[in-house]
């Protein structure tokens, strides 16, 4: 990757909070800094099933139990040189479709609970003044819906995680039909799903709110895509 370039993978689990993740973060960041890349979003799954695991405790202590992945990412991605940005894959409780969420941030989070009970068209009023962007994950593998395209802001084009059958190239002509944002991610789980996909970003960008104004300042295009196909 050019000094002046970064390859940021847009969609990383963590096991500390994904029953599916194999990979505690630390590790995860490790990899990845392998890999060549220059960020991460730790997108854990924020869905009813994994708040009412963890009991009765407050709000709160919830959170935080959910930001333990990322918390940890970050910290190990201090030490190594790699930017690690705050997200998260949301299942509401009327569907089984996934949703990217990049800009909700700690404390949003802490005076918003159970945001896992709206519908995507209510989800995204509310969080409408936060700035916030929703890319609807892998939306053509079997089972699933693609949204309605004046609900979301972008789509996942390339989704890399070598155990579904994502429909990637119907997803990119569903997004360049609808006018949406692309994005690309490895979906990593495991060790093997490291380094599948990703974006190519300027350098200098630093922060989810940098993130943010570079995708809304662009054209819908997929000339930042990043996929490899092969590994």
């Amino acid at each position: 990757m050019k000094d002046n370039l970064m390859l940021l993978d847009t969609h990383v689990h963590t096991s500390q909070v994904s029953p599916c993740g194999k990979v505690p973060a630390e590790e995860m960041i490790e990899l990845y800094k392998e890999a060549g890349y220059g960020g991460v979003i730790i997108t854990d799954h924020y869905y009813k099933g994994y708040f009412e695991s963890l009991g009765n405790r407050p709000w709160e202590e919830k959170i935080q139990s959910f930001l333990s992945g990322y918390k940890a990412a970050l910290e190990r991605g201090n030490a190594l040189g790699v930017k690690v940005f705050l997200g998260m894959e949301i299942r509401f409780v009327y569907g089984s479709e996934d949703y990217l969420v990049f800009g909700l941030d700690e404390d949003y989070l802490l005076q918003n609970p159970r945001l896992y009970l709206y519908t995507l068209e209510d989800f995204r009023d509310h969080i409408q003044e936060t700035g916030a962007l929703i890319f609807q994950a892998h939306p053509f593998r079997p089972g699933l819906t693609p949204a309605a395209g004046n609900l979301l802001d972008g789509m996942e084009v390339h989704n890399g995680n070598p155990r579904h059958d994502s429909g990637n190239d119907r997803a990119y002509n569903y997004a360049k039909s609808n006018g949406l944002m692309m994005s690309s991610g490895s979906d990593s789980h495991q060790t093997g799903d490291v380094g599948r996909g990703g974006i190519i970003l300027p350098g200098d960008i630093d922060s989810m709110d940098e993130l943010i104004r570079w995708y809304r300042q662009r054209p819908s295009g997929i000339e930042h895509i990043y996929r490899n196909d092969e590994m």
